[in-house]
Parts: C-alpha cells; sequence; structure tokens
C-alpha cells in the first residue's frame, strides 16, 4: 500500500502553481476550482486567494519585529548553515521575492516565507518587503497541514502530531477528513497515537519511525481496558521494538499473547515457589516448584561434562525402583 505522503502527493500533481493560475479564472471567488478534491482543493483555493492579493498592488513593507511565526509552522528546525547563505543571500543582493503575512492584533503574522524572515532577523535588518492577504485561522492551519504532510518525508507519528496541532481550528473532524482528502477511519487511525502509553510517545519523540498507525491503533485497542499488569507486559514487548528484535507490526499481537499466557499462569501456579542456586556469590541458576512439577534451570557454560554426568546419574538413582 502506498504511503499516505505518496497519495496526497498523487493528489496534488495536477494543481497548478500560483503563477499559473489567470486572472480570469481568479475572479470567479464562487466556483469550485478545477483541481483534485480534498486537500489539493482547498490548497488551489488558498492559492487562488493570495495570487488575488499579490496581484492587486505594489509589495508593503513592514517591520521585521512586527512580524510573529505561524503557530501552525510544521517545521520546528531551521537549518542555520542553510540560513546563513541565504542571509549572505538577501544582503548582497536583497530579497527578491517578499515574503506573505496577515494581520493579527497590533502586528502581522507569517503565512509563509518563515525562512526569508529568519535570515532578515540574522542580518538584522528592521525592514522586509511582505505581501499581506486575508487568510482564516482555519486556512493558515490547512495550509501548514499541507506543507506538513504533503511536502515533507515524514512519518506517521509526525503526521498525527501535525494533526493533533490544527484539528481544533477546524469545525469537527469530518471536515479534517475531507481537507486532507482522506477517509474519517484512516484520521482516526493517525489520531490513536494520542492515546498510546507514555512509555511508548517518550521514545517516539526521539524516533517517530519505531511505530506505525496501523500498528498504534492495534496497540491502543489490544491495551484498552487493560490493567496495570497488563502494561507492564505492553512495556516490555515494547522495548523489544526499540531493541530492533520485535517487528512494529508484530507488537500488537505478541502483548496480546503475553497478556493471554500471563493469564493462565497466573491461574495455574498460584503456588509457585523459586529457589535461587548460587555458586561462588553468583547466581547459578533456579529450582522452580508450581502446580505443574519440579523445574531445574542452570546457566549454560557453568556445568563441566563430569558435572553434567553426576547430575543425569543423580536424578536416574532418584527414580531407580520407582513404579
Amino acid at each position: 500500500m502506498s504511503s499516505l505522503r505518496d497519495r496526497m502527493m498523487a493528489k496534488t500533481a495536477d494543481v497548478r502553481a500560483t503563477k499559473d493560475i489567470k486572472l480570469a479564472e481568479q475572479s470567479e471567488k464562487n466556483k469550485t476550482p478545477l483541481t483534485a478534491p480534498g486537500m489539493a482543493g482547498a490548497l488551489a483555493q488558498a492559492q487562488q486567494r493570495i495570487s488575488e492579493l499579490e496581484k492587486a498592488g505594489l509589495p508593503s513593507e513592514v517591520r521585521v519585529a512586527d512580524i510573529v511565526p505561524n503557530p501552525w509552522q510544521p517545521r520546528q528546525v531551521f537549518s542555520e548553515s542553510k540560513l546563513t547563505q541565504l542571509a549572505e543571500s538577501i544582503r548582497e543582493s536583497g530579497l527578491v521575492q517578499p515574503i506573505v503575512v496577515r494581520r493579527k492584533d497590533a502586528g502581522y503574522q507569517l503565512v509563509a516565507g518563515e525562512r526569508r524572515w529568519r535570515a532578515h532577523k540574522m542580518i538584522e535588518r528592521e525592514i522586509i518587503k511582505v505581501f499581506v492577504v486575508d487568510l482564516s485561522d482555519e486556512e493558515m492551519a490547512l495550509l501548514a497541514l499541507v506543507e506538513n504532510v504533503a511536502r515533507e518525508d515524514l512519518s506517521d507519528y509526525e503526521i498525527s502530531r501535525s494533526i493533533r496541532r490544527t484539528e481544533k481550528e477546524f469545525p469537527s473532524r469530518k471536515r479534517v477528513a475531507e481537507a486532507l482528502g482522506i477517509s474519517r477511519s484512516e484520521l482516526y487511525r493517525f489520531l490513536s497515537f494520542a492515546e498510546l502509553p507514555d512509555f511508548v510517545i517518550r521514545d517516539l519523540d526521539v524516533q517517530p519511525r519505531l511505530l506505525g498507525a496501523h500498528a498504534a491503533q492495534n496497540l491502543v485497542s489490544v491495551l484498552r481496558d487493560q490493567d496495570e499488569k497488563a502494561f507492564e507486559l505492553a512495556k516490555q514487548a515494547w522495548t523489544r521494538v526499540v531493541a530492533g528484535d520485535l517487528d512494529q507490526t508484530k507488537l500488537a499481537k505478541a502483548i496480546k499473547q503475553a497478556i493471554e499466557d500471563d493469564g493462565k499462569t497466573d491461574h495455574n501456579v498460584s503456588d509457585r515457589k523459586i529457589e535461587k542456586i548460587f555458586a561462588g556469590g553468583n547466581q547459578a541458576g533456579s529450582i522452580t516448584r508450581d502446580s505443574v512439577g519440579l523445574t531445574v534451570k542452570i546457566r549454560a557454560g557453568l556445568l563441566t561434562d563430569e558435572k553434567e554426568r553426576q547430575v543425569r546419574e543423580l536424578i536416574a538413582q532418584l527414580f531407580t525402583g520407582t513404579a
């Protein structure tokens, strides 16, 4: 199955760039854009409105300090080296393409062009060229979400975080799904990451590709209404995923099996007694007695061939003459 990103890229493949949208088409605001459905259509509409305002007059200039970042900006880390290169280019040649902002409170809020804005701050430029556009919070959130999901190689967990950051700007989750061009069931699959145990989330924050959306949803389903013991078993299985010893697609099944086995064990061996065997201060093995029988375990490598022979002879003698 293709990834969400691949499918979204396919949907937006025929969306025209802003510069290619004719003014005659732009004036027809009330008509449905002739683009792909869902996210692509919403993006095309926003591009058209931005293009209208860009071409309506000359660029403006505002104070760099009067601009605040887009709160839905998907990119959290910016390359210092690339920012430095851009800053030097702006210092030498000026800003070629103005950034896009919208009015917000007493100042302005970035719509597009955060790298250019940061570069101006880096070289301590006080004024920057801008296009001022009129966009709603929902449109701002949608643009950020599209930029994040469709144009970045993101993991399912990162896509989920992006959706969670922006969903409050939409009237319903149905609208979120429509905006992204995915089914509601697929949307809920991504949202299931929010229901994962804390010990999983902590690792995903560091290694977001450890778990896919399907596996996350299955894990949430397995642990629903389970007790603390089940979560301990899940934690043990999860450490195997982190270590690379267990495929993440098999995690939920492994936890379910562990929970079932643990339930059987607790029922059958409630009288279990374990006695450790020591050799020179170090544990050499154990003797376990339960309702099933007596189990002797000795760590590999601690028995010489001669000692193993003696153990076998002792066991044989114990049962000599037993009916």
